[in-house]
């Protein structure tokens, strides 16, 4: 996809973020609604390798954001949670980049040491002092 050169000059590059295969995808359905396409289609379409596609359509399923029938793919018909999707994902990128980046790796490493407390129940978090 390319883009004028004046947009190019004008805009910061800071703000030049590459959507996610995923959000490529989102888009690509959401824009044609009214039909359902084969992986491979999807992928050529909006330029993601063929390896590639089955595991993103795959994720969105899971997620209730597409529908799949025999070899055919389309957007969910449950716009809200799209919008709700999309609306979570605009929040979470914006902490992202407000708070930094969480590491989903380190949270569950956490969790799974019993020497870090149980922050259920408040041991180790020091959430009794204001009780």
């Amino acid at each position: 996809m390319s883009i004028d050169i004046e947009q190019f000059e004008e805009t910061d590059p800071d703000t030049w973020e590459e959507p996610t295969n995923g959000e490529r995808v989102l888009a690509f359905l959401a824009a044609r609604d009214d039909r359902a396409w084969k992986a491979g289609e999807i992928a050529d379409r909006v330029g993601i390798a063929q390896g590639s596609i089955g595991p993103v359509l795959v994720r969105l399923r899971e997620q209730d954001l597409v529908r799949h029938r025999g070899s055919y793919w389309a957007i969910t018909d449950d716009r809200d949670r799209l919008y709700d999707a999309a609306a979570l994902h605009r929040i979470t990128a914006s902490l992202d980049e407000r708070f930094g980046f969480e590491d989903r790796s380190e949270w569950l490493a956490h969790a799974a040491d019993p020497a870090d407390g149980d922050e259920s129940t408040g041991e180790g978090s020091g959430a009794r002092d204001h009780e």
